[in-house]
């Protein structure tokens, strides 16, 4: 038997995308769509947006600036796609500057081969502050709806930050040089989820933190939906399990639109409406 995974994206304004995944034992995967095969079942990425929630995902508001970034940057990447490896060329160049700045100061290299670097980093530094800056300013209004109406109330995204530009990387350079890292930029920033004026990280409760979470991939979903060229595939894992009945039913409502979902849950009642397709996995008996 050869287990597949159909899905389609319909929307007036869209095209039809059927796309077709099939997992064989001992085989790669291989993916279809509307018919033709995939070199990779990887190119997937590349043709329908899949936005996960799990568990594990309230990272993005309980960890650290990191895990901020991370998202955020993965988020300019589907909403600008032409902007999307902006993030890993300025992480690349930020660790070339590192490794100059650390020859310099063990005397295997000089200052001055530290200066192509710090151009490139400033260069790129720019474009990513901006970037982020659009992705967020994108994001802000959607986000504060779908927190309003999953009961989290006066939702906010906030980035402030200014890329430093070469004569702030320049003037620092003794610093750099004797710390052996680049100690100002856009790897350092933070990205703020607040609601109510709070600090979700450090003053919200894990439930705040779970419909902050939602709300951010909602509104995520909500943009990829409008620019198209076909929505989101949602994958949604225990998201129902913390939720009361108002929340679980304000999520239903917002799922309904165009495009597929996937929720994983314990039980049948969890989901508050009717369910497409409804797949129940029952445990299994050794043989």
């Amino acid at each position: 038997m050869t287990p597949s995974l159909s899905a389609s994206a319909p929307k007036r304004g869209f095209s039809k995308l059927e796309i077709e995944l099939t997992l064989r034992p001992g085989d790669a995967k291989k993916a279809r769509v509307n018919g033709a095969p995939l070199r990779a079942a990887e190119q997937l990425r590349s043709e329908i947006a899949t936005l996960v929630f799990t568990p594990d995902r309230l990272v993005v508001v309980k960890g650290g600036p990191a895990a901020r970034r991370a998202y955020f940057d993965r988020t300019l990447g589907r909403l600008f796609p032409a902007r999307a490896t902006v993030p890993a060329e300025y992480a690349a160049a930020v660790a070339q500057r590192n490794a100059a700045l650390r020859r310099a100061s063990l005397g295997v290299s000089s200052r001055e081969a530290v200066a192509p670097w710090t151009q490139r980093v400033a260069e790129l530094g720019e474009t990513l502050v901006a970037g982020r800056a659009e992705t967020v300013e994108a994001l802000r209004s959607l986000f504060a709806l779908c927190a309003q109406e999953l009961g989290l109330s006066a939702g906010e995204l906030g980035y402030d930050a200014e890329a430093p530009g070469l004569a702030a990387l320049e003037s620092r350079l003794d610093e750099d040089l004797e710390r052996g890292t680049t100690g100002i930029g856009p790897h350092l920033d933070e990205i703020e989820i607040r609601a109510g004026g709070r600090d979700l990280r450090r003053f919200g409760s894990q439930g705040e933190q779970r419909l902050a979470v939602l709300s951010l991939l909602l509104a995520e979903a909500e943009l990829l939906s409008e620019r198209g060229p076909a929505p989101p595939l949602l994958l949604l894992d225990d998201v129902l399990s913390e939720l009361d009945e108002r929340r679980r039913r304000a999520l239903a409502e917002r799922l309904s639109g165009p495009g597929q979902t996937l929720i994983t849950a314990t039980s049948v009642s969890a989901l508050p409406i009717e369910p497409a397709q409804l797949i129940e996995v029952r445990p299994g008996v050794a043989s």
